[in-house]
């Protein structure tokens, strides 16, 4: 009797269990950042410099806030101001041995609203000790800049303003990161001494630090 049990029961055991078809939804792998994103809120601060430019050198400063609604997507603003300093080549060009100054604009300061993307979280070791955190982001914003004309007869612009951007966080904890962005900002501006419309375009490389509201947690 007993060996009949036995036999009975490993073959049982060894019949494969029909489940039906796994649809590819049913399969939902729920990955836990441990720096969560969603519900907060970010204050960033960062030094940029325009380094493109040929007639000027800009440094400038911005600040940023931005609201996460999810861990991929947040409403964005980023407000800045700074000053364009002339560049040897335009020092030379409006020397009395040329005597032809450009007709370039200094940015004075922007304010821009719009979206960011996040479709990337990810973590790499440094130097095989320490784990980093870190994400990379898209952001698209417009609004409006405000430049001065370098020639004191020049005029005014301010330009309506488009401004694609990418960067990255790296989180330092929970709620500190170091944040670096790329923004290139296209500006539609009047020109009072040609009387016409130009497209400059100014592209900032800028880092400095996000400070996030507390990770909201749910209640037990």
């Amino acid at each position: 009797m007993l060996s009949a049990w036995l036999i009975t029961t490993l073959a049982l055991a060894q019949e494969a269990l029909d489940v039906g078809v796994i649809r590819e939804s049913d399969m939902a792998v729920v990955q836990k950042n441990l720096y969560p994103k969603a519900g907060r809120t970010e204050v960033s601060i960062q030094a940029g410099v325009m380094p493109f430019d040929a007639w000027l050198t800009t440094p400038n400063l911005q600040l940023g806030f931005d609201y996460h609604t999810s861990e991929t997507i947040a409403l964005s603003a980023a407000f800045g101001g700074g000053y364009g300093f002339k560049t040897a080549p335009y020092r030379e060009l409006e020397s009395p041995a040329f005597g032809a100054a450009p007709y370039a604009f200094r940015y004075l300061g922007s304010a821009l609203v719009g979206a960011e993307w996040s479709p990337v979280y990810a973590k790499m070791a440094w130097n095989g000790a320490k784990v980093v955190h870190f994400d990379i982001f898209g952001t698209a914003r417009g609004g409006v800049s405000v430049e001065s004309s370098v020639i004191p007869a020049g005029g005014l612009a301010i330009a309506p303003t488009l401004s694609p951007g990418l960067g990255m966080r790296f989180f330092v904890g929970e709620k500190l990161a170091i944040r670096a962005e790329f923004r290139d900002d296209l500006l539609l501006e009047y020109r009072s001494i040609t009387e016409s419309f130009a497209l400059k375009q100014n592209a900032n490389v800028s880092l400095g630090v996000s400070i996030l509201s507390p990770v909201k947690r749910e209640r037990k």
